[in-house]
Protein backbone atom coordinates (compact mmCIF):
# COMPACT_ATOMS: atom_id res chain seq x y z
CA UNK A 1 0.00 0.00 0.00
CA UNK A 2 1.33 3.05 -0.55
CA UNK A 3 2.77 4.98 2.05
CA UNK A 4 1.24 8.28 1.81
CA UNK A 5 -2.06 6.41 2.65
CA UNK A 6 -0.94 4.65 5.67
CA UNK A 7 0.26 7.75 7.21
CA UNK A 8 -3.55 9.25 6.22
CA UNK A 9 -4.91 6.36 7.25
CA UNK A 10 -2.92 6.29 10.76
CA UNK A 11 -3.79 9.52 11.60
CA UNK A 12 -7.71 9.01 11.06
CA UNK A 13 -7.30 6.30 13.31
CA UNK A 14 -5.30 8.46 16.03
CA UNK A 15 -8.25 11.58 15.65
CA UNK A 16 -10.99 8.95 16.62
CA UNK A 17 -8.95 7.51 19.61
CA UNK A 18 -8.59 11.04 20.60
CA UNK A 19 -11.81 11.84 19.86
CA UNK A 20 -13.50 9.20 21.28
CA UNK A 21 -12.01 9.57 24.94
CA UNK A 22 -12.61 12.93 24.70
CA UNK A 23 -15.81 12.54 23.98
CA UNK A 24 -16.32 10.01 26.91
CA UNK A 25 -15.49 12.63 29.40
CA UNK A 26 -17.12 15.71 27.92
CA UNK A 27 -20.34 13.90 27.78
CA UNK A 28 -21.38 13.08 30.95
CA UNK A 29 -19.32 16.47 31.98
CA UNK A 30 -21.86 18.12 30.06
CA UNK A 31 -24.78 16.19 31.70
CA UNK A 32 -23.73 17.53 35.11
CA UNK A 33 -23.46 21.01 33.85
CA UNK A 34 -26.67 21.25 32.33
CA UNK A 35 -28.68 19.30 35.28
CA UNK A 36 -26.51 19.80 38.19
CA UNK A 37 -25.86 23.99 38.01
CA UNK A 38 -28.37 24.72 34.80
CA UNK A 39 -28.85 28.26 33.84
CA UNK A 40 -25.95 29.53 36.36
CA UNK A 41 -23.43 27.25 34.77
CA UNK A 42 -20.15 29.26 33.76
CA UNK A 43 -19.92 27.78 30.03
CA UNK A 44 -16.68 28.23 29.71
CA UNK A 45 -15.28 25.84 32.38
CA UNK A 46 -16.90 23.29 30.60
CA UNK A 47 -14.14 22.52 27.97
CA UNK A 48 -11.15 22.87 30.55
CA UNK A 49 -12.96 20.53 32.64
CA UNK A 50 -12.85 17.65 30.18
CA UNK A 51 -9.83 18.18 28.63
CA UNK A 52 -8.29 18.37 32.55
CA UNK A 53 -9.62 15.12 32.87
CA UNK A 54 -9.16 13.97 29.87
CA UNK A 55 -5.09 14.53 30.52
CA UNK A 56 -5.47 13.16 34.00
CA UNK A 57 -6.37 9.90 32.39
CA UNK A 58 -3.08 9.53 30.18
CA UNK A 59 -1.22 10.05 32.94
CA UNK A 60 -0.49 14.01 33.03
CA UNK A 61 -0.05 15.33 36.81
CA UNK A 62 -2.87 18.06 37.62
CA UNK A 63 -1.54 20.66 40.14
CA UNK A 64 -4.90 20.91 42.21
CA UNK A 65 -5.09 25.11 44.15
CA UNK A 66 -8.65 24.75 45.71
CA UNK A 67 -9.48 28.35 46.69
CA UNK A 68 -9.77 29.94 50.05
CA UNK A 69 -13.18 29.76 50.86
CA UNK A 70 -13.73 26.23 49.55
CA UNK A 71 -11.05 25.23 51.86
CA UNK A 72 -13.28 26.70 54.71
CA UNK A 73 -16.03 25.96 53.39
CA UNK A 74 -14.76 21.90 53.18
CA UNK A 75 -13.10 22.01 56.70
CA UNK A 76 -10.00 21.14 54.91
CA UNK A 77 -6.82 21.77 56.60
CA UNK A 78 -4.48 25.07 55.21
CA UNK A 79 -2.04 22.65 53.57
CA UNK A 80 -4.60 21.03 51.97
CA UNK A 81 -5.42 23.92 49.90
CA UNK A 82 -2.68 22.69 47.24
CA UNK A 83 -2.09 19.40 45.83
CA UNK A 84 -1.37 16.96 43.11
CA UNK A 85 -3.66 14.00 41.75
CA UNK A 86 -2.12 12.22 39.71
CA UNK A 87 -3.72 8.14 39.98
CA UNK A 88 -5.26 8.17 36.72
CA UNK A 89 -8.72 7.29 35.44
CA UNK A 90 -6.77 4.08 33.16
CA UNK A 91 -9.80 3.49 31.31
CA UNK A 92 -9.24 6.33 28.88
CA UNK A 93 -5.43 5.16 28.46
CA UNK A 94 -6.51 1.53 27.97
CA UNK A 95 -8.27 3.02 25.03
CA UNK A 96 -6.40 5.00 23.51
CA UNK A 97 -4.11 2.22 23.87
CA UNK A 98 -6.04 -0.51 22.33
CA UNK A 99 -6.77 1.84 19.29
CA UNK A 100 -2.91 2.52 18.76
CA UNK A 101 -2.06 -1.05 19.02
CA UNK A 102 -4.76 -1.78 16.07
CA UNK A 103 -3.65 1.21 14.54
CA UNK A 104 0.52 0.07 14.17
CA UNK A 105 -1.02 -3.17 13.47
CA UNK A 106 -2.75 -2.36 10.28
CA UNK A 107 0.51 0.05 9.27
CA UNK A 108 2.25 -3.24 9.79
CA UNK A 109 0.23 -5.66 7.42
CA UNK A 110 -0.08 -2.54 4.61
CA UNK A 111 3.57 -2.97 4.55
CA UNK A 112 4.78 0.72 6.14
CA UNK A 113 4.51 0.15 9.58
CA UNK A 114 7.23 2.73 10.59
CA UNK A 115 5.67 5.05 8.43
CA UNK A 116 1.94 4.24 10.44
CA UNK A 117 3.27 4.95 13.48
CA UNK A 118 5.05 7.88 12.93
CA UNK A 119 1.91 9.30 10.97
CA UNK A 120 -0.46 8.32 14.17
CA UNK A 121 2.13 9.08 16.70
CA UNK A 122 2.78 12.73 15.54
CA UNK A 123 -1.11 13.19 15.39
CA UNK A 124 -2.09 12.51 18.59
CA UNK A 125 0.91 14.89 19.94
CA UNK A 126 -0.73 17.59 17.99
CA UNK A 127 -4.38 17.41 19.06
CA UNK A 128 -2.83 16.79 22.67
CA UNK A 129 -1.29 20.09 22.12
CA UNK A 130 -4.29 22.29 20.56
CA UNK A 131 -5.94 19.94 24.00
CA UNK A 132 -3.88 21.67 26.25
CA UNK A 133 -3.37 25.18 25.37
CA UNK A 134 -7.37 25.58 24.82
CA UNK A 135 -8.00 23.93 28.08
CA UNK A 136 -6.23 25.31 30.78
CA UNK A 137 -7.60 26.00 34.06
CA UNK A 138 -6.98 27.61 36.54
CA UNK A 139 -8.20 25.49 40.04
CA UNK A 140 -6.57 22.07 38.24
CA UNK A 141 -3.94 23.05 36.04
CA UNK A 142 -1.51 21.06 34.03
CA UNK A 143 2.04 21.31 32.77
CA UNK A 144 2.14 21.93 29.05
CA UNK A 145 5.00 19.03 28.62
CA UNK A 146 2.91 16.33 30.49
CA UNK A 147 -0.03 17.32 29.05
CA UNK A 148 1.18 16.40 25.00
CA UNK A 149 4.13 13.65 26.10
CA UNK A 150 1.19 11.66 27.97
CA UNK A 151 -1.08 10.84 25.64
CA UNK A 152 1.62 10.87 22.89
CA UNK A 153 3.46 8.00 24.45
CA UNK A 154 0.67 6.24 25.59
CA UNK A 155 -0.22 5.69 21.80
CA UNK A 156 3.03 5.65 20.47
CA UNK A 157 4.05 2.49 22.58
CA UNK A 158 1.39 0.52 22.12
CA UNK A 159 1.45 0.85 18.30
CA UNK A 160 4.88 0.31 17.91
CA UNK A 161 4.54 -2.50 19.85
CA UNK A 162 1.42 -3.99 17.54
CA UNK A 163 3.27 -3.02 14.76
CA UNK A 164 6.58 -5.07 15.52
CA UNK A 165 4.81 -8.25 16.28
CA UNK A 166 2.26 -7.83 13.31
CA UNK A 167 6.41 -7.01 11.48
CA UNK A 168 7.69 -10.16 13.04
CA UNK A 169 4.99 -12.69 11.90
CA UNK A 170 4.36 -11.30 8.49
CA UNK A 171 7.76 -10.05 7.93
CA UNK A 172 7.95 -6.62 6.44
CA UNK A 173 10.94 -6.75 3.77
CA UNK A 174 12.78 -4.69 6.06
CA UNK A 175 14.53 -4.08 9.69
CA UNK A 176 12.42 -6.73 11.32
CA UNK A 177 13.58 -8.90 8.29
CA UNK A 178 17.05 -8.26 8.84
CA UNK A 179 17.22 -8.72 12.45
CA UNK A 180 14.93 -12.48 11.48
CA UNK A 181 17.87 -13.54 9.41
CA UNK A 182 20.41 -12.58 11.80
CA UNK A 183 19.00 -15.00 14.72
CA UNK A 184 19.18 -18.81 14.29
CA UNK A 185 16.10 -20.61 14.06
CA UNK A 186 15.99 -22.16 17.30
CA UNK A 187 16.20 -18.73 19.09
CA UNK A 188 13.71 -17.33 16.63
CA UNK A 189 10.83 -20.41 17.66
CA UNK A 190 11.60 -19.98 21.43
CA UNK A 191 10.93 -16.29 21.06
CA UNK A 192 7.80 -16.77 19.45
CA UNK A 193 6.81 -19.17 22.53
CA UNK A 194 8.17 -16.84 25.21
CA UNK A 195 5.64 -14.52 23.51
CA UNK A 196 2.46 -16.62 23.96
CA UNK A 197 3.89 -17.90 26.97
CA UNK A 198 3.87 -13.74 28.59
CA UNK A 199 0.51 -13.00 26.83
CA UNK A 200 -0.58 -16.37 29.11
CA UNK A 201 0.54 -15.48 32.26
CA UNK A 202 0.00 -11.27 31.95
CA UNK A 203 -3.92 -12.41 31.23
CA UNK A 204 -4.24 -14.70 34.20
CA UNK A 205 -2.56 -11.67 36.49
CA UNK A 206 -4.89 -9.45 35.32
CA UNK A 207 -8.42 -12.30 35.39
CA UNK A 208 -7.05 -13.29 38.90
CA UNK A 209 -6.79 -9.39 40.42
CA UNK A 210 -10.52 -9.05 38.54
CA UNK A 211 -11.61 -11.98 40.29
CA UNK A 212 -10.35 -10.86 43.67
CA UNK A 213 -12.03 -7.36 43.07
CA UNK A 214 -15.12 -9.45 42.05
CA UNK A 215 -15.51 -11.55 45.39
CA UNK A 216 -14.74 -8.35 47.14
CA UNK A 217 -17.48 -6.25 45.95
CA UNK A 218 -19.85 -8.96 46.11
CA UNK A 219 -18.63 -9.36 50.05
CA UNK A 220 -17.89 -6.13 50.23
CA UNK A 221 -21.15 -4.35 49.01
CA UNK A 222 -22.74 -3.26 51.45
CA UNK A 223 -20.07 -0.74 52.79
CA UNK A 224 -19.85 0.58 48.94
CA UNK A 225 -23.72 1.75 48.96
CA UNK A 226 -23.55 2.56 52.52
CA UNK A 227 -20.36 4.81 51.42
CA UNK A 228 -22.47 6.30 49.05
CA UNK A 229 -25.64 6.84 51.21
CA UNK A 230 -23.00 8.96 53.23
CA UNK A 231 -22.21 10.66 50.66
CA UNK A 232 -25.93 12.35 50.26
CA UNK A 233 -25.26 12.82 46.91
CA UNK A 234 -28.77 13.20 44.47
CA UNK A 235 -29.32 10.43 41.57
CA UNK A 236 -27.07 12.97 39.24
CA UNK A 237 -24.38 12.61 41.92
CA UNK A 238 -24.59 9.13 41.92
CA UNK A 239 -24.63 8.63 38.18
CA UNK A 240 -21.10 10.83 38.35
CA UNK A 241 -20.00 8.28 41.38
CA UNK A 242 -20.21 5.17 38.96
CA UNK A 243 -18.83 6.48 35.90
CA UNK A 244 -15.81 8.07 38.00
CA UNK A 245 -15.47 4.51 39.58
CA UNK A 246 -16.09 2.60 35.63
CA UNK A 247 -13.16 4.87 34.84
CA UNK A 248 -11.20 4.09 37.70
CA UNK A 249 -12.34 -0.03 37.20
CA UNK A 250 -8.96 -0.88 35.76
CA UNK A 251 -6.98 0.54 38.17
CA UNK A 252 -8.53 -1.23 41.15
CA UNK A 253 -8.02 -4.89 38.94
CA UNK A 254 -4.43 -3.95 38.73
CA UNK A 255 -4.14 -3.27 42.47
CA UNK A 256 -5.55 -6.35 43.02
CA UNK A 257 -3.57 -8.37 41.15
CA UNK A 258 -0.78 -6.91 43.03
CA UNK A 259 -2.52 -8.56 46.10
CA UNK A 260 -2.99 -11.75 44.59
CA UNK A 261 0.97 -11.31 43.74
CA UNK A 262 1.91 -11.13 46.80
CA UNK A 263 3.07 -7.46 47.67
CA UNK A 264 -0.56 -5.91 47.34
CA UNK A 265 -1.00 -1.84 47.08
CA UNK A 266 -0.99 1.23 49.58
CA UNK A 267 -3.74 3.23 49.85
CA UNK A 268 -1.91 6.55 51.70
CA UNK A 269 1.53 6.71 53.14
CA UNK A 270 2.67 3.78 55.78
CA UNK A 271 -0.43 1.79 54.72
CA UNK A 272 -0.71 -1.70 53.37
CA UNK A 273 -3.22 -4.15 51.89
CA UNK A 274 -1.85 -7.30 51.04
CA UNK A 275 -2.17 -11.17 51.89
CA UNK A 276 0.18 -11.43 54.83
CA UNK A 277 -0.97 -8.30 56.60
CA UNK A 278 -3.78 -5.21 56.01
CA UNK A 279 -3.20 -1.77 57.27
CA UNK A 280 -5.47 1.10 56.36
CA UNK A 281 -5.58 3.73 58.61
CA UNK A 282 -8.11 6.61 57.78
CA UNK A 283 -9.18 5.66 54.18
CA UNK A 284 -10.84 8.63 52.38
CA UNK A 285 -14.93 8.23 51.98
CA UNK A 286 -15.04 7.54 48.40
CA UNK A 287 -17.70 4.91 47.93
CA UNK A 288 -15.54 2.60 45.51
CA UNK A 289 -13.13 2.59 48.07
CA UNK A 290 -15.54 0.37 50.07
CA UNK A 291 -14.37 -2.98 48.60
CA UNK A 292 -11.09 -2.71 50.43
CA UNK A 293 -10.67 -5.63 53.02
CA UNK A 294 -10.28 -4.19 56.57
CA UNK A 295 -8.17 -7.73 57.49
CA UNK A 296 -6.82 -10.18 56.02
CA UNK A 297 -6.07 -13.81 56.00
CA UNK A 298 -2.58 -15.82 55.62
CA UNK A 299 -4.32 -18.32 53.27
CA UNK A 300 -4.87 -15.79 50.63
CA UNK A 301 -1.19 -15.80 50.07
CA UNK A 302 -2.12 -18.79 48.46
CA UNK A 303 -3.52 -16.66 46.08
CA UNK A 304 0.24 -16.82 44.63
CA UNK A 305 0.49 -19.90 44.13
CA UNK A 306 -2.36 -19.74 41.61
CA UNK A 307 0.35 -17.11 39.65
CA UNK A 308 3.22 -19.86 39.31
CA UNK A 309 0.01 -22.36 38.08
CA UNK A 310 -0.43 -19.69 35.04
CA UNK A 311 3.65 -19.79 34.90
CA UNK A 312 3.44 -23.72 34.71
CA UNK A 313 0.75 -23.45 32.23
CA UNK A 314 2.54 -21.06 30.13
CA UNK A 315 5.55 -23.36 30.21
CA UNK A 316 3.74 -26.02 29.16
CA UNK A 317 2.02 -24.08 26.34
CA UNK A 318 6.01 -23.02 24.74
CA UNK A 319 7.07 -26.45 25.91
CA UNK A 320 4.99 -28.06 23.15
CA UNK A 321 5.03 -24.76 20.67
CA UNK A 322 9.10 -25.88 20.91
CA UNK A 323 8.72 -29.28 20.68
CA UNK A 324 5.95 -29.00 17.43
CA UNK A 325 8.31 -26.27 16.02
CA UNK A 326 11.43 -28.77 16.33
CA UNK A 327 9.49 -31.59 14.72
CA UNK A 328 11.79 -34.28 16.16
CA UNK A 329 11.86 -35.68 20.22
CA UNK A 330 15.38 -33.78 20.66
CA UNK A 331 14.63 -31.23 22.79
CA UNK A 332 17.46 -28.90 23.00
CA UNK A 333 18.47 -26.78 25.97
CA UNK A 334 19.19 -23.69 24.55
CA UNK A 335 15.43 -23.11 22.86
CA UNK A 336 13.55 -23.47 26.63
CA UNK A 337 16.36 -21.68 28.04
CA UNK A 338 15.36 -18.27 26.21
CA UNK A 339 11.71 -18.93 26.05
CA UNK A 340 11.78 -18.88 29.95
CA UNK A 341 13.83 -15.89 30.10
CA UNK A 342 11.40 -14.43 27.41
CA UNK A 343 8.80 -15.34 29.67
CA UNK A 344 10.16 -14.08 33.41
CA UNK A 345 11.25 -10.82 31.81
CA UNK A 346 8.52 -10.38 29.27
CA UNK A 347 5.79 -10.53 32.69
CA UNK A 348 7.96 -8.65 34.68
CA UNK A 349 8.43 -5.60 32.03
CA UNK A 350 4.58 -5.62 31.45
CA UNK A 351 3.55 -6.02 35.12
CA UNK A 352 6.07 -3.16 36.17
CA UNK A 353 3.89 -0.90 33.54
CA UNK A 354 0.77 -2.24 34.79
CA UNK A 355 1.61 -1.09 38.28
CA UNK A 356 3.42 2.00 37.42
CA UNK A 357 -0.15 3.23 35.41
CA UNK A 358 -2.56 2.48 38.92
CA UNK A 359 -0.10 4.21 41.43
CA UNK A 360 0.05 7.93 42.33
CA UNK A 361 -1.66 10.50 44.24
CA UNK A 362 -5.14 11.77 44.94
CA UNK A 363 -4.56 13.78 47.66
CA UNK A 364 -2.46 16.14 50.17
CA UNK A 365 -0.48 14.48 52.87
CA UNK A 366 -0.47 10.90 52.94
CA UNK A 367 -2.71 10.31 50.18
CA UNK A 368 0.21 11.08 47.92
CA UNK A 369 1.44 7.57 47.78
CA UNK A 370 -1.48 5.56 46.50
CA UNK A 371 -1.18 1.88 44.58
CA UNK A 372 1.26 -1.02 44.15
CA UNK A 373 5.26 -0.48 44.27
CA UNK A 374 5.96 -1.40 40.81
CA UNK A 375 8.97 -2.59 40.98
CA UNK A 376 8.50 -5.14 44.05
CA UNK A 377 5.32 -6.23 42.24
CA UNK A 378 7.35 -6.93 38.74
CA UNK A 379 9.85 -8.43 40.43
CA UNK A 380 8.01 -11.12 42.72
CA UNK A 381 5.44 -11.48 39.48
CA UNK A 382 8.49 -12.61 36.98
CA UNK A 383 9.80 -14.61 39.83
CA UNK A 384 6.83 -17.01 40.48
CA UNK A 385 5.94 -17.12 36.72
CA UNK A 386 9.91 -17.90 36.29
CA UNK A 387 9.18 -21.09 38.92
CA UNK A 388 6.18 -22.27 37.19
CA UNK A 389 7.24 -22.24 33.38
CA UNK A 390 10.68 -23.46 34.84
CA UNK A 391 9.49 -26.27 36.38
CA UNK A 392 7.82 -27.71 33.47
CA UNK A 393 10.39 -26.55 30.29
CA UNK A 394 13.50 -27.74 32.62
CA UNK A 395 12.22 -31.41 33.86
CA UNK A 396 12.57 -34.41 31.95
CA UNK A 397 9.99 -36.31 30.28
CA UNK A 398 8.79 -39.40 31.32
CA UNK A 399 7.86 -42.60 29.45
CA UNK A 400 4.10 -42.12 30.16
CA UNK A 401 4.16 -38.61 30.12
CA UNK A 402 1.44 -38.12 26.99
CA UNK A 403 3.43 -34.46 26.32
CA UNK A 404 6.47 -37.06 25.25
CA UNK A 405 4.52 -37.97 22.41
CA UNK A 406 5.70 -37.22 18.75
CA UNK A 407 4.98 -34.37 17.39
CA UNK A 408 2.03 -33.99 14.88
CA UNK A 409 4.46 -33.10 12.11
CA UNK A 410 6.16 -36.53 12.69
CA UNK A 411 4.33 -40.09 13.45
CA UNK A 412 5.99 -43.70 13.53
CA UNK A 413 4.06 -45.39 10.87
CA UNK A 414 1.97 -48.64 12.30
CA UNK A 415 3.73 -51.91 12.15
CA UNK A 416 2.07 -54.04 9.29
CA UNK A 417 0.54 -57.16 10.56
CA UNK A 418 1.86 -59.99 8.68
CA UNK A 419 -1.00 -61.31 6.80
CA UNK A 420 -1.63 -65.43 7.46
CA UNK A 421 -0.67 -68.01 4.97
CA UNK A 422 -1.60 -71.33 4.05
CA UNK A 423 -0.14 -74.60 5.74
CA UNK A 424 1.49 -76.71 3.06
CA UNK A 425 2.32 -80.03 3.39
CA UNK A 426 5.65 -81.79 1.96
CA UNK A 427 4.09 -85.25 2.33
CA UNK A 428 4.46 -87.13 -0.87
CA UNK A 429 1.27 -86.93 -2.87
CA UNK A 430 -0.37 -91.26 -3.41
CA UNK A 431 -0.33 -93.02 -5.93
CA UNK A 432 -3.93 -94.02 -7.28
CA UNK A 433 -2.99 -97.82 -6.75
CA UNK A 434 -2.90 -96.94 -3.23
CA UNK A 435 -6.45 -95.72 -3.12
CA UNK A 436 -9.09 -98.54 -2.65
CA UNK A 437 -11.48 -99.26 -5.33
CA UNK A 438 -14.52 -101.40 -4.66
CA UNK A 439 -15.69 -104.46 -6.91
CA UNK A 440 -17.37 -103.98 -9.80
CA UNK A 441 -20.89 -106.20 -10.46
Amino acid sequence: MNRLLVSLLAAVDALLAVAVGVGVVLAPVTLVWIFGIGGDADWAALWPAAATIWQLGHFAPVAVSLPAELVVLGGLPTGGAQFTLSLAPTALALFTAASAWRSGSRAARAGAWVTGVVGGTVTVAAVSAVIALSGRASVASVDLLAAVAGPTLVFAVPALIGAVLRAWNDGDDGIIDALSERLPDDVQEAVDAGARGVAICVAGIVAVGAVVLAVLFFVRGGEVIALTQAAQADLLGVVVLALGSILYLPTLVVWFAGFAVGPGFAVGTGTAVSPAATSLGVVPGIPVLGVLPDSTSGWLLLLALVVVGFGALAGAAMRGALLVASATDAEPLRPRLVALAVVAVGTGAIVAVLAWAAQGSIGPGRLTQVGPEPWLVALVAAAEVAVGAAIVLLSPRGEDDPSRSESPLVREAPLATPTPQPVRSTAPAPSPDEFPTAPLD
